[in-house]
Formats: C-alpha cells, structure tokens, sequence
C-alpha cells in the first residue's frame, strides 16, 4: 500500500494553513460565551473532557487518538474512547492541527452520537490556543470546529515575535518566561501572564507545591483567560490537570496492551 505521508510539505501549503489558520481565529471567541454552567463557581459544570494523542514507539505514521472525560468535581474518569489513525504529516511547528485534529473531531462527533450524555461542557487539549504565532493553536482549531469551549494546556510554546517588525523580534519566548517563573511562581496557583502590548497570549501557572515548572494556559474557543485558569487549576491533582493526565496515560496503555497482543499471536 503507498504511504500517503508528506514528509516535507511545500511552501505553498505551508501558505494555505496559515490563511486557513487566520481564517479560524477571526471565529474564535475569547469570552465565556454561552457556557452552560457558572464560570465563577463552576455550578452546573458537570463533565470536562481531555484530549490527547499517543505514539507507538519508532512509528511516526500511525497514533492513538484518545478523549477521556471526567466527572465534576470527583475528577472520576467516566468515559474514555479511542481511535487508531494514520497520519499523514510529521510534526510540524506551527501547524499540529493539520496533523491532529482530525481523530479528536471524529472521537468528538461519535461520543455525541454514541453517549450524549457524556458530551463534555469544556475540553481541556494537549497543545496550545491563543498561545500560538497566529493566535490559532490546535485548541483554537478544535473549539471552532467542534463549536465546544477548549483551553489549551501546554508544556511549551512557540516563540512569539513582533510580526510589525520586519525583523521579527522575540517578544515572549520559553527560556524568558521560565526565568520569570522561577522568581514569580512560588506556590500553587500563581499565575505569570504571557503578554506584549497588544495582546494577552496566556499565562504560565503553576499547579502544585510540588512541580516548580508551570504550565502553559490559553484560551482555546468560548471561555476568558481567567475562566481557563480557574478550571486548569481545579483540575490539577499533579502537574498536568487530570482529563489530559487521563488521556495520556490510558492512551498510552492502550497502546501497550496491543503492542503485547500481537506479540504473543506472532
């Protein structure tokens, strides 16, 4: 069968994903818009979902796309589905939606049909949103297109740089936020805003006593910064807030089971 991976895509699509990316931030909300529970209590919040994709070892075509969704407040994991893909592109900085979001918007759209009852009220996504060179990460992309509150939780982020300038100066960039970090974030929950002055990126929190490193906050679609930080941190029984912690660990272990399957029919 011939693969259909791209391994170096052209200029030209690089091109197209941008405009489509500019063209889905002009959709995005960046306010609690239409939340159906109480953004500043969280009364009426009821399940938060977790995105996230997981790899088998040396196979860059092929991932387990996982959606785990967890209870409010128990944090107790109530639903969990997968679904094995083929990819057809490498990671590329910038543009991860093109390469992920499809299996999450397909594990979304069969949860809805499947067990509505489950349809989570905000989704908590393994990537960046406004915190991203065109404000269009993938939390962005899957908010607009599954029309579904997302925040995006991330251990790093690109470089943002002054595109007025033609030449492109570092405005918030990893090695400057985590020196702040260390000085500003003393204990659970302080929060350091990731900001030029034109705009609020995100923010680094960090999310327990014991993680010194933070997190990366940002808004995806449908829910306020502050909105964000207040469920990211609710979420937060280790480092990495529960629903994304989920889908990473079982994803992973799925991936396991299988590998240990085919081991034992070979």
């Amino acid at each position: 069968m011939v693969s259909t991976f791209d391994h170096h895509p052209s200029d030209a699509q690089r091109e197209l994903w941008k405009n489509e990316q500019i063209e889905l931030s002009e959709r995005i909300s960046w306010h609690d818009d239409q939340l159906d529970f109480d953004p500043e209590t969280l009364n009426g919040l009821k399940y938060i979902g977790g995105v996230d994709l997981s790899f088998p070892e040396n196979d860059f075509e092929h991932a387990l796309a996982c959606l785990s969704i967890l209870s409010w407040p128990s944090l107790e994991v109530v639903h969990t589905s997968y679904l094995e893909t083929e990819l057809h592109l490498p990671y590329i900085a910038g543009f991860l939606a093109f390469r992920e979001v499809e299996p999450l918007l397909k594990l979304l759209n069969k949860l809805k049909q499947e067990h509505p009852e489950f349809y989570p009220q905000v989704i908590l996504v393994d990537g960046n949103g406004r915190l991203h060179p065109r404000t269009c990460g993938i939390a962005c992309h899957l908010g607009v297109l599954s029309n579904l509150p997302t925040i995006g939780v991330a251990k790093n982020f690109l470089v943002i740089k002054d595109q007025d300038n033609d030449s492109g100066q570092p405005l918030i960039s990893m090695s400057q936020v985590k020196q702040q970090a260390r000085t500003q974030l003393l204990k659970r929950g302080d929060h350091l805003l990731l900001q030029t002055k034109e705009m609020i990126y995100g923010a680094a929190l960090r999310t327990t006593d014991a993680a010194p490193n933070p997190i990366f906050i940002s808004q995806g679609h449908r829910v306020s910064l502050k909105t964000a930080l207040k469920i990211t941190l609710a979420c937060c029984q280790f480092r990495i807030p529960e629903p994304i912690r989920r889908a990473d660990l079982d994803s992973r272990a799925y991936i396991r089971r299988e590998e240990r399957q085919r081991h034992r029919e070979q």
